[in-house]
């Protein structure tokens, strides 16, 4: 279904929409982890909506090959150099829902784990980062951006600058998406040296160094035509030295190019009208189906079946990122005082599991915890609960809180990122917001939020509102396929200019 992009007069002097092609280290339902992947695996549908040509750019993952393979067809080959090594890059083609991915294929380095950790993860997405660049001269698609994300193929814009000058690989405009500044890509600089063959001028505290390592991101930031970010409270935090993990002077020094989009998630995807993966379909209007998820979560999960008491819920990766900490202080008091259910999707640091492991076998039919990720539990999950707790220390932009409202559970959230950005604070008075919100990092105020909302669980005519305001939320990725067009289309000058 195509959607209707209305152009500012600057806008229709241009000759079409840009091409872009979009590089990332996974992409859903190709291959995932995390948010990320639901990112890349939105964003194009939503862009093509609007008539863009844009395509996806990722690793041919062990995953991707064990479901697609007989899908794919096979373009071309070549080989690149990492120092020493010379390696195979083949490059696949494959065409799912209308969207065109380029699938980079080299068992040695996409044959096991989608990430491979530490220096050896370093060289994955080096290598990924030259096949990008290598592959552009003989692909069937000439784009005018290339839009990297995160520290994986930040490297890619200096690259672009500093070795392919004059070429093909510098003809597009770069922008470089950040989807967690935390995780930068830091690494020996004697290794990032060997493998991507850069000169010693390059590794000063100005450009490649700091704090004693090559950081892939920070390069990113300094050389990337434009930057931006998951929302725009985030694109603001980033600035400061308390999220800027480092970052924050080059980004302060860089923030007219740099900017916030709000991700949204996929309709099609996230839809408890149409979920194949939930025993009772729901909307908005018809609710009773959310009964039968719930009662179907309590039962497969060993929780005691009772529509009475409210399920807190969280899907999420168990770190202090996510304010499993705050968790961790004060769940034994929550279970203990509270008449509640607390169910949990998702793994993490061990010290956090095993926490975990020991409440479900103190409160056993009151607590349940499935370590490890399971998409049909977390479906099943965002349905039957009745609110969805995301305590985050930081949080970019998040796509729990999103999804959760999708599915009439109620969000808890930290203002922070992209939380703040989406969750209306509830207000008693006029019943007005979509969830319940405290501003300091603090387990004290996190339980005063669960206390108001288990007041309000026992007040049905409220509740009801706000499962009604959080259900009409729109959380689509249209708004931000916009938002990103407009982007695209002022880094491509326009004609006569």
């Amino acid at each position: 279904m195509k959607t209707e992009f209305r152009q500012t007069p600057q806008e229709a002097n241009r000759r079409s929409f840009p091409k872009v092609l979009m590089a990332a280290a996974e992409c859903a339902p190709l291959s995932k982890t995390g948010g990320l992947a639901d990112v890349i695996g939105a964003l194009p549908k939503s862009l093509a909506a609007l008539n863009v040509d844009c395509r996806v750019i990722t690793p041919y993952h062990r995953v991707i090959k064990e479901k697609y393979a007989d899908s794919v067809q096979h373009l071309f080959h070549f080989y690149v150099d990492l120092g020493w090594r010379h390696e195979y890059v083949g490059i696949e083609k494959l065409e799912l829902n209308n969207i065109v991915y380029y699938l980079v294929d080299n068992e040695r380095y996409f044959g096991h784990r989608i990430y491979s950790g530490g220096e050896e993860e370093g060289e994955q997405y080096a290598f990924f980062s030259r096949a990008v660049l290598e592959c552009l001269p003989g692909l069937d698609f000439c784009p005018e951006i290339l839009h990297c994300n995160d520290w994986h193929t930040a490297m890619i814009p200096m690259l672009m600058k500093v070795q392919y000058a004059g070429e093909v690989q510098a003809k597009p405009c770069s922008l470089l998406s950040i989807h967690n500044i935390l995780f930068q890509g830091k690494q020996h600089p004697a290794f990032v040296k060997d493998v991507f063959g850069l000169d010693d001028e390059w590794f000063t505290p100005e450009f490649l160094m700091q704090d004693g390592c090559a950081n892939y991101l920070k390069a990113g930031c300094l050389f990337a035509d434009r930057i931006s970010t998951v929302s725009p409270a985030y694109a603001a935090e980033i600035r400061t030295p308390e999220y800027g993990e480092g970052l924050e002077d080059i980004l302060n020094a860089r923030a007219d190019v740099l900017s916030g989009i709000l991700n949204g998630i996929d309709l099609e995807v996230f839809n408890p009208a149409d979920d194949a993966m939930l025993p009772a379909a729901y909307d908005v209007e018809n609710r009773a189906g959310k009964a039968v998820c719930k009662a179907a979560l309590q039962e497969k999960m060993g929780l005691e079946v009772r529509p009475d008491v409210p399920i807190f819920a969280m899907v999420t990766r168990m770190t202090e990122q996510k304010g499993f900490d705050l968790m961790q202080c004060m769940l034994d008091d929550f279970i203990i005082n509270e008449d509640v259910q607390f169910m949990l999707v998702g793994s993490g640091d061990e010290r956090f599991e095993n926490f975990m492991r020991a409440a479900e076998g103190r409160y056993r039919g009151r607590l349940c915890s499935y370590l490890g990720y399971n998409e049909e539990a977390a479906h099943l999950t965002y349905a039957g609960s009745d609110f969805f707790l995301m305590p985050s220390r930081f949080e970019p932009c998040g796509l729990g809180q999103m999804i959760a409202m999708r599915y009439g559970s109620i969000p808890i959230v930290r203002a922070t990122g992209g939380l703040k950005d989406t969750v209306k604070p509830f207000d008693p008075f006029t019943e007005s917001g979509t969830g319940f919100v405290f501003e300091d990092f603090d387990a004290w105020q996190m339980r005063d939020a669960i206390r108001l909302a288990i007041s309000s669980y026992a007040n049905a005519e409220r509740m009801d509102r706000l499962i009604g305001n959080a259900m009409r939320e729109d959380f689509g990725f249209e708004r931000s396929a916009e938002a990103y067009l407009r982007l695209y289309l002022d880094m491509i000058k326009p004609l006569g200019v």
